[in-house]
C-alpha cells in the first residue's frame, strides 16, 4: 500500500497501523535546519503543483519499493513556510526487514530532490534582535 499527500501545515503523522508479518518500521523526518547557505533563517518555503508532485513522489515510491520490496509507505510532504525545527516531510516505511526499509528511505530520498516538482523558492531571514 502506498499513500502519498502533499499539505500545507504541520504534519502530524498517523496512528501505526498493524504490523502482522512485519518485522521494520522505519520513520524519517526531515526537518528544517536552522540556516541555509551559511546564513541563519527562520523558515523555508517551498512550492509545488500538487497534483504534479504527488504523482511524482507516487512514481518515485513505486520504482524504489521495485528495488526495496516493502508492504507500506506513507508520505506526507509540506508546503508553504515551514519555520526552523518543524517537519517539512515525513515518510513511514513497514517491510518484512530493516535494510529493505532503510533501503527504500534512501532511494526514496535521493531521487525526491530530482525528480519531483517540490521548489524550495526561497529562505526566510532570521529577524534580527534588538539589544
Amino acid at each position: 500500500m502506498l499513500e502519498v499527500k502533499l499539505q500545507e501545515g504541520i504534519i502530524q503523522p498517523p496512528a501505526h497501523p498493524a504490523c502482522d508479518g512485519i518485522g521494520a518500521v522505519a520513520e524519517f523526518y526531515g526537518v528544517v535546519r536552522g540556516e541555509e547557505n551559511g546564513q541563519p533563517i527562520a523558515a523555508l518555503v517551498y512550492e509545488a503543483y500538487p497534483g504534479m508532485a504527488e504523482r511524482e513522489m507516487r512514481r518515485v515510491a513505486e520504482e524504489e519499493a521495485k528495488r526495496h520490496p516493502v508492504d507500506h509507505v506513507e508520505i506526507i510532504h509540506r508546503t508553504g513556510a515551514i519555520p526552523v525545527g518543524e517537519t517539512a516531510i515525513w515518510v513511514r516505511v513497514r517491510s518484512r526487514h530493516r535494510a529493505e526499509a532503510f533501503g527504500f528511505l534512501a532511494g526514496f530520498m535521493d531521487r525526491l530532490k530530482q525528480d519531483v516538482p517540490i521548489w524550495k523558492v526561497r529562505s526566510l531571514p532570521e529577524e534580527k534582535k534588538e539589544s
